[in-house]
């Protein structure tokens, strides 16, 4: 290697280095990315490190995971003594899930990264490993995601290396990966000319000044133009070697490309076969020891013998020389080759769902069923491992495939639905649309595509309800007994969605009648969310259980599917066991998968961390999920979390910014119909005003959700306010309202239906009661129940409203009994006038009230986690920081995201002040 001084010392280090470490080569084509990876493989190999070499193909850059897969393999594999035998359950499953090993949960870029980690230390624990990866600008996007994250990482894994080289004219992900980086610049005009000399010295004094002019220290151009350029000046009527290549003119890889075209040329066809079959597949991963997956070239030493091909040392293998050897097989060939080629990788990997359907797709010409039945299991597959958008393309390509016409438009319909759902919803219109003749109201694909359009950005709730109905009805009258129709079952979950956010009896009432008349085509999924969604005081007794058997096999449904039943589990109160499932998937949804979904799992994340006491947390979730939204036009989304965020500030008797958030949402939905969400306003409404001691207004606002003693049908909200109106009724003299109201709460059999709903209702029985005996009985079946320390906040209440009780009855030092641990719950949750109350009622009794604690940063942050804080700090937006920075805004609100609760904050605002305690802490012996 003549020059490259600094490079190579640079990564003798690296690769000698102790501790774990990454590294990013960023060059133009052919400036020496590959030679400088084989000469720190060579380094790492020489001092009896594990070697494992991988290559991003533009062939493979849609295909989820097939880079990772490819970089991994050898440590997987059998034959590699594999370091994954070592794993924890969790990891492995992680592994599997994103690699189709087996069913399971699509992994979230942390979880299935810290899989990585630990499967690469297993593996260092029995020798180094240095991971080599070439052209990375190639690699899939969910594997670049994964690779950065392992990368920033690798400092807590000793032994275990990442080197990465990309090209800086293609953008790709490792573009903000935030990962260490070296330039490789074109070699030094007295490099050049040395490395011309020893390799070509025969050239003449013209041809030698023309190679140096036009290859601007370009190693690989040094060495493939003077062939080149010789023969083409010996040539019969050949001009002067200065006009011959239309120098300057052409980029410089585009030259270097025409180099090996012309060696490609003068192969026999079936070499050139061999060379576009290896090129086309993107699964040969290189190790030490081994064997590694994919196509194997045979046949090829006359490309050997030209110098496309070499051996690699490590395995016996042929490999490209360049991976611009690749691109240039690629390129010569016709489309009939390309096809004949995909077909023989089709049958290589025939045991890969995703990846034979992948080169089934490139192979296939005319309608084939057998192919499009393929390409439909590999959507099928990729939507449950968060790859959405790509089951879009393989559906859309199925469709095209498909013999008849009736298939044609199912799964074109399906690619309509799957692209709504993960966001596309222009695409989802026109696929729609695609899939019958007929206009949009003729079509029950476009009336999918159409009405989440209008709910999702517009908050329509009113016409799309309409028009689901009527397509619902008419699918119904025209299908009779088909109770599989995959449009109808969608159509009935979108109306069913749809008459959830209006809110109204009115809407409810056409789609119960609705319902009824489909009999046996109406699912028990169906039944399940007709029931939960709209009055669980009426129909959701009974449904405890099929939620709970439903949620057992999330990891074998589809994104929306999940979000659908956990949404029925939040009505019965039954989130929380569903939440871990959430936090992992919801990350994969919302970078390639379900988007839309991947926004209302956040939304069901937030409000079980709201409602079992991680305010802190819920308050980080809600912001990303606003953020989101706003992001991509969602104004349903936007102001549905704006209303949460809103409950979250009345708790939290942050008045102000609870009533700024209700106002917007009120003045936003209540136009619109959103029942849903003013209901929700009404609510903020009244929490806010108990929490700051106007129990007047919070009467007002509660019994504008339901009156007392009766709870108002299809009003979501008017259970869950129960505390809050007899809470208001009690400090306003109302006690028989406040009564009335706990007894029909006891009548309706609110118990029976979830565990909120049967603490509050013993609670509010408690507080209602005339005789103490009574109040002490309900209280006792209150604080006993088994979910009770699952709710904190409403147990606290309860506490804290019978300790006053008692107080008044039996004096403080019985009291203290409930108001002490009331008062510690309130105060830990930081639940505003509630805490303050609690303080004074302790006073009264006798007890000194603890004082609060202040929040502190108790974590270091990283240093680009305080960078970007403190540009934040400054007044920059996202998009600002992350251009200064070379990071996507999505990182820069990520780090942001994981500083605030370091610091102990939870808004942009506070960034200052909570910067300089910091910093003060810090300068403190």
């Amino acid at each position: 290697m003549v020059g490259r001084d600094g490079e190579r010392a640079r990564l003798a280090a690296f690769v000698r280095a102790g501790d774990g470490r990454a590294l990013l080569l960023r060059g133009e084509a052919g400036v020496g990315k590959s030679a400088l990876l084989d000469l720190a493989g060579r380094l790492a190999a020489g001092d009896g490190q594990l070697v494992v070499r991988a290559t991003g193909v533009e062939a493979e850059a849609e295909l989820p995971y097939a880079g990772l897969h490819q970089l991994l393999y050898p440590l997987l594999s059998d034959a590699g003594r594999p370091a994954s035998a070592r794993l924890d359950a969790a990891a492995r499953a992680a592994l599997d899930a994103a690699f189709g090993g087996m069913d399971g949960p699509p992994p979230s870029v942390m979880a299935l990264g810290i899989a990585v980690l630990n499967l690469l230390s297993a593996a260092a624990s029995r020798r180094p490993v240095l991971l080599v990866l070439d052209d990375g600008q190639w690699l899939d996007d969910a594997s670049a995601d994964v690779c950065g994250f392992v990368g920033r990482r690798l400092s807590g894994s000793p032994g275990v290396k990442l080197l990465v080289a990309v090209r800086s004219d293609t953008a790709s992900r490792f573009d903000t990966a935030a990962l260490p980086e070296a330039p490789v610049a074109a070699l030094a005009a007295d490099d050049a000319a040395c490395l011309l000399a020893r390799h070509h010295p025969e050239l003449d004094a013209r041809l030698r000044g023309l190679v140096l002019d036009q290859a601007r220290g370009n190693p690989l151009a040094l060495l493939e133009l003077p062939a080149h350029l010789a023969a083409r000046a010996t040539a019969p009527a050949a001009g002067a070697p200065e006009d011959l290549l239309g120098l300057h003119a052409v980029p410089l890889p585009r030259r270097i490309q025409d180099v090996y075209a012309a060696r490609i040329a003068r192969l026999g066809d079936s070499v050139r076969a061999e060379l576009l079959t290896g090129a086309l597949d993107g699964a040969t991963a290189r190790a030490g020891d081994g064997p590694a997956p994919g196509y194997r070239m045979r046949g090829v030493d006359e490309a050997l013998g030209c110098g496309l091909l070499v051996v690699e040392p490590a395995t016996g293998e042929p490999a490209f020389r360049h991976p611009l050897v690749r691109s240039s097989i690629v390129q010569l060939s016709t489309p009939d080759q390309r096809r004949a080629a995909h077909r023989v990788l089709a049958h290589v990997h025939r045991e890969n769902v995703e990846r034979c359907a992948t080169h089934l797709a490139a192979a296939t010409v005319d309608p084939d069923e057998d192919v499009a039945a393929a390409l439909e299991t590999a959507a099928r597959s990729a939507t449950r491992r968060g790859g959405a958008l790509m089951a879009v393309s393989w559906l859309t390509r199925a469709a095209e495939l498909s013999e008849y016409g009736a298939d044609r438009s199912r799964r074109l319909g399906d690619a309509a639905f799957v692209a709504g759902q993960a966001d596309r919803l222009g695409q989802a219109r026109s696929l729609a649309l695609a899939a019958s003749a007929g206009g949009p109201d003729e079509n029950p694909a476009a009336v999918l595509a159409n009405a989440y359009l209008a709910l999702y950005q517009d908050g329509d709730v009113r016409s799309t309800h309409r028009q689901v109905l009527a397509a619902v009805k008419k699918l119904r009258d025209e299908t009779p007994g088909r109770p599989d129709d995959e449009v109808l079952h969608r159509l009935v979950s979108l109306l069913l969605a749809v008459s959830q956010y209006a809110g109204g009896h009115a809407a409810w009432e056409r789609t119960h009648e609705v319902l009824a008349s489909l009999g046996d085509l109406a699912t028990e999924r169906a039944r399940m969310y007709g029931s939960t969604w709209s009055d669980v005081v009426r129909h959701g007794a009974g449904w405890a259980g099929p939620v709970e058997r439903a949620a057992a096999g999330l990891a074998d449904q589809d994104p929306w599917d999940v979000t659908r039943l956990a949404v029925s589990a939040y009505h019965l109160d039954l989130l929380t066991p569903l939440r871990p499932h959430l936090e992992r998937v919801v990350d994969r949804e919302l970078e390639t998968g379900a988007t839309s979904s991947g926004i209302v799992m956040l939304h069901l994340i937030m409000l079980d961390q709201l409602a079992v006491g991680h305010w802190e947390a819920a308050e980080r979730t809600g912001r990303r999920a606003l953020a989101l939204a706003v992001e991509r036009g969602h104004g349903l989304f936007a102001h549905q979390t704006r209303a949460y965020l809103a409950q979250l500030a009345a708790v939290r008797g942050r008045a102000d910014e609870a009533r700024d958030l209700q106002a917007a949402v009120d003045a936003w939905a209540r136009p619109r119909g959103v029942g849903f969400l003013t209901q929700i306003a009404d609510s903020v409404g009244a929490t806010t005003a108990l929490s700051a001691g106007d129990f007047e207004t919070a009467f007002l606002y509660a019994i504008g959700i339901t009156a007392p003693g009766a709870f108002r049908p299809y009003a979501y909200q008017a259970s869950r306010t129960l505390l809050d109106l007899v809470e208001a009724a009690l400090h306003t003299g109302r006690a028989e309202q406040a009564r009335d109201h706990a007894l029909a709460a006891r009548d309706a059999g609110l118990p029976g239906i979830s565990p909120r709903l049967a603490l509050i209702t013993y609670g509010a029985l408690a507080m209602t009661a005339d005789d103490d005996g009574e109040a002490a009985a309900m209280y006792a079946r209150a604080a006993a129940h088994p979910a009770a320390e699952r709710f904190p906040f409403e147990l606290a209440r309860i506490r804290l409203a019978h300790g006053v009780r008692v107080r008044r009855t039996q004096g403080g030092a019985a009291a203290r009994e409930f108001l002490a641990p009331a008062a510690d719950a309130l105060d830990r949750l930081g639940a505003g006038g509630w805490a303050a109350r609690a303080q004074a009622e302790l006073r009264a009794a006798g007890a000194v009230p603890r004082t609060p604690a202040v929040p502190a940063a108790t974590v270091a942050l990283t240093w680009q986690e305080r960078r970007v804080a403190d540009l934040a700090a400054g007044g920059l937006t996202n998009k600002e920081i992350g251009e200064q920075m070379r990071l996507s805004p999505r990182t820069v609100g990520a780090h942001l995201y994981r500083a605030f609760p370091k610091l102990g904050i939870t808004t942009r605002a506070a960034l200052r002040d909570a910067l300089t305690r910091l910093d003060g802490r810090l300068a403190t012996p």
